[in-house]
């Protein structure tokens, strides 16, 4: 990590805490030497950050400091620059579109130098050739946005077909598949359905609460 993206972390992770911190809890939360912390100290008062503290103390962070927007190391811009175009290539036409246009309102708030490092960030997501986004995907995001019943007829890997009533949860991308995680009414658990494998789906207007054991986060910590 470069000593000046370490600086702006340091001071990140001091403004998020709120609190005074010693040097050995900054040092293991950036992955280097307490006495690399001191250094980094010592150079962020001389330039004027406003941190009270000594070496054997602690540091605070003063509610004055004010950081400067939109302000990111290099490894975040490539993060912000990959999965964006991730989600521009792998989602519907509209996620896409959304996805180009935060990419555009990003570069236009950075410095020029991160502007350009964000815009020709060495690092692409491609969808294959046979790869589309399922044609569904687009009302079922929506589903789960305005947290809306589904009635789906669904299709299995044998072709056999159900309908089923479901609490659309969320989604998730394994490979080339988009999957629905759902609570199903019928059986009274979480279910996972392939958007591709979905027939049909309508939505009866009815909104649902996720309510204490069948969240998304439920569904992610049963997984």
């Amino acid at each position: 990590m470069r000593p000046a993206d370490r600086l702006f972390r340091i001071i990140q992770l001091m403004r998020s805490t709120g609190r005074a911190m010693t040097a050995a809890e900054i040092a293991e939360r950036m992955e280097v030497a307490p006495r690399t912390i001191y250094r980094d100290m010592q150079h962020l008062v001389a330039s004027g950050a406003p941190i009270d503290g000594e070496r054997g103390v602690g540091y605070l962070l003063r509610e004055d400091f004010d950081a400067p927007p939109m302000t990111f190391t290099f490894e975040q811009l490539e993060a912000l620059a990959f999965g964006l175009r991730a989600v521009h290539m792998l989602g519907d036409a509209r996620l896409g579109q959304a996805a180009r246009e935060a990419f555009d309102k990003v570069a236009e708030r950075l410095p020029p130098d991160h502007r350009d490092r964000l815009r020709q960030a060495p690092i692409r997501a491609f969808r294959s050739s046979v790869m589309e986004p399922p044609a569904l995907l687009e009302p079922v995001r929506k589903a789960i946005a305005e947290r809306l019943l589904l009635s789906i007829r669904y299709r299995d890997g044998e072709g056999e077909e159900t309908v089923r009533t479901v609490r659309p949860l969320g989604l998730c991308v394994f490979g080339q598949v988009w999957l629905l995680a759902a609570w199903c009414e019928l059986r009274q658990s979480f279910r996972d359905f392939r958007i591709d494998r979905i027939a049909s789906l309508s939505t009866p207007g009815e909104r649902f609460e996720t309510g204490p054991g069948c969240s998304f986060d439920d569904y992610l910590a049963a997984s």
